[in-house]
């Protein structure tokens, strides 16, 4: 795999804060089925082309990268659940929940 791909982001519609990144010449073909039906039904989110010098928030892009070379995709859990954070945004939210 060369040092930069376009790829494409897949948001979870089961689970917040869950995406899969792939080739998006390839799309999901390569992610196996077990994982696809843990993640649900899959949102494109977005294409981008992916270098080593690409700023990502959570993870090194060679990260990625090297996931996308080894497995044919890079699958990013949602961060850690904070529960003084999450209580916090609950009550600064406009949002009733």
């Amino acid at each position: 795999m060369s040092n930069a791909v376009i790829v494409s982001v897949y948001r979870s519609q089961k689970e917040e804060g869950m995406y899969l990144i792939v080739p998006k010449a390839k799309g999901l073909k390569e992610v196996p089925q077990p994982l696809l039906d843990r993640f649900g039904p899959a949102k494109a989110a977005m294409a981008f082309l992916l270098t080593p010098e690409k700023k990502l928030a959570r993870f090194e892009s060679s990260q990625v990268l090297d996931s996308i070379a080894d497995r044919g995709y890079f699958l990013q859990l949602p961060p850690p659940r904070d529960d003084e954070m999450a209580d916090i945004a609950m009550k600064n939210s406009k949002i009733p929940r």
